[in-house]
């Protein structure tokens, strides 16, 4: 339950039906606490409820159904003091609530765009509308040229539009690519996260791009800026069966942080070729 832009990641299991539901996340309280309302209606007749600790019941707070058919992952509080990320925290929790060992991240999405013959790199510098995850300029064309001069051919997501967008290209027109070694996706997030799955890297900020290459065991460099506590980032950074290096990028030096993601993604591209 919930937008179609969630679902759509999913689409393609035959065991994975939607029931729609906006939730305005900059909307008025008194609407963003009636969207529990339209979710009790929905789950009137629901055998079992799952709530990973969403916004929609404002994160447990407001009941949707009868306490013994609601089952609440409560992130923020399980797994106590430890360093695991939230991936591994959901495993434990689907152990021990319903038994089900070895469950995994995964996505599954119906129609792929096509790809060239040649392995790509797919970037994102999206940050959902939040400043405080990107690292100040010129580090993002400079990255681009680092990739682009190792030799990379790269699949760059333009973002949603607006500011983002532009930012985008003015990084693009400034990294000095040559013919055919650059190309964007314009469009929704789920045929991009498609082409994450069939990518030989993934580098991008702290965003949903990371976590579909980590579920799709692709090798990833994320930037990981703008948390506010060392729990965040232990819960939030992207976590999977693939190789991936994580910057935590608050506090440091844009040039070191430009160094070391060139760094990881030259070895982790080499290591996808090898």
């Amino acid at each position: 339950m919930g937008a179609r832009k969630a679902f759509e990641l999913f689409a393609a299991d035959p065991r994975v039906v939607h029931a729609p539901l906006e939730y305005g996340r900059w909307g008025l309280l008194r609407e963003r606490i009636e969207a529990a309302s339209a979710v009790a209606r929905a789950l009137e007749d629901a055998q079992v409820v799952i709530d990973p600790d969403s916004r929609i019941t404002q994160l447990g707070l407001l009941p949707v159904c009868e306490e013994e058919r609601y089952f609440f992952f409560e992130s923020r509080a399980y797994g106590g003091h430890s360093e695991e990320p939230l991936p591994g925290l959901a495993r434990r929790w689907a152990a021990e609530t319903f038994g089900v060992e070895g469950a995994r991240p995964y996505i599954a999405v119906a129609g792929q765009p096509p790809l060239p013959p040649l392995p790509v790199t797919a970037v994102s510098l999206g940050v959902g509308g939040n400043p405080a995850k990107r690292v100040p300029d010129p580090f993002e064309e400079r990255l681009l040229a680092g990739l682009l001069r190792a030799g990379a051919v790269l699949l760059v997501d333009r973002g949603a539009g607006g500011e983002e967008r532009a930012r985008v290209d003015r990084a693009l027109a400034r990294a000095g690519a040559t013919p055919g070694q650059v190309m964007t996706w314009d469009g929704a997030f789920a045929p991009f996260a498609s082409i994450i799955a069939r990518s030989r890297l993934y580098v991008g900020y702290d965003s949903a791009g990371q976590h579909v290459a980590a579920a799709c065991g692709v090798p990833l460099v994320s930037v990981f800026a703008g948390f506010v506590s060392p729990r965040m980032f232990a819960r939030w950074r992207p976590a999977g069966p693939g190789p991936s290096h994580v910057i935590p990028a608050t506090g440091t030096a844009p040039e070191a942080v430009l160094d070391e993601a060139l760094a990881a993604a030259r070895h982790l591209w080499g290591a996808a070729t090898a």
